[in-house]
Order: structure tokens, then sequence, then C-alpha cells
């Protein structure tokens, strides 16, 4: 009976080292959209420097397309370009903007670590993720979502793998 006990504390021992080791191991950095009051996870698209980022939306006043583009620096959101095809409430009027095929063009400054979104069903905002777009008014049921960078470890992706 005490080699039995002597065999358990060691795979308990081992259980924890392996543990350990594979919570410090770096994993993939993902970019989540979550509830932004309740924290629950709609999606998680990895990716990695210089990934682009991007919200789509026809602007509620003007009918208009906007496009807030983003390119991932390290552990933020670098706003690298905004279009417009009109100016009104809540559009850069002062910026210093090109003209692209009548669309208004800039590079923006700042940069963020969060996100936050309404989608809204007329606006119909839409997430692109390096050429991939998602539905964020169908994702979140057109609640509010928090948009942000997350490092994984080698531990966290493997629980989400296996819980989701």
């Amino acid at each position: 009976m005490q080699r039995s006990g002597q065999v358990v504390l060691v795979l308990v021992a081992l259980a924890v080292a392996t543990a350990t080791a594979a919570a410090a191991v770096p994993g993939e950095r993902v970019l989540v959209v979550e509830d932004a009051e309740t924290g629950q996870q709609y999606l998680t698209v990895p990716v990695e420097d210089g990934s682009t980022v991007a919200l789509e939306y026809t602007h509620s006043v003007e009918q208009s397309r906007v496009y807030d583009g983003y390119t991932v620096r390290g552990d933020r959101l670098e706003m690298t370009r905004m279009e417009f095809e009109s100016y009104g409430w809540g559009l850069p009027a002062g910026a210093n903007v090109t003209e692209e095929n009548g669309t208004f063009v800039y590079d923006p400054p700042g940069n963020t670590t969060r996100l936050t979104v309404a989608p809204g069903r007329v606006a119909g905002h839409e997430l692109h993720v390096d050429g991939a777009t998602y539905d964020l008014v169908a994702v979140s049921d057109a609640e509010s979502v928090d948009v942000h960078l997350v490092h994984r470890t080698l531990l966290t992706e493997t629980l989400h793998s296996i819980y989701g």
C-alpha cells in the first residue's frame, strides 16, 4: 500500500509540474470579441504583429460606409486607416484627408487596447480580421461588445480546445 501511495504522489507531482510548465509556455495571440457586460466570448481569432483588424458599418445619420482600420502592434490595436464617404456627426471634419475613388481616407493618430462597439442592425457592423469577415450583429445578437487582444499560454489554449 505504501508503494502505491508513492506512485500516486509522483504522478500528482508530475501533473502539477506539467501544468506549471504549460502555463508558462507562450501560446498564440488572439483577438477576442466578448459581451461588454458579461464577458461571454463570442469570437476568438488568431492574430500576430501586423495583422489587420477593421470595423465596417453604415453611418446611422449619413447612411454611408465607414471603415476603421487597425494594425496589431504588440498588445495594442493601432488605428492606421479610416475611410468614409461623407462628413457627418462623429466623422473627422477637420482631418487632413485624401480622396480615393470618391472616398475620404486618412491615417488617424492613436492606438488602444480595447474597442467597445455597439453593433447595430441598421448599421450592419462587420469585423474584418486578415481577410476574414464576421457579422458582429449576428455574433452578438446586437449587444455591445469589447474587442481586444489576449495572449494565451499553452495551458489556456489546451483548455480552450477541450472545453471551448
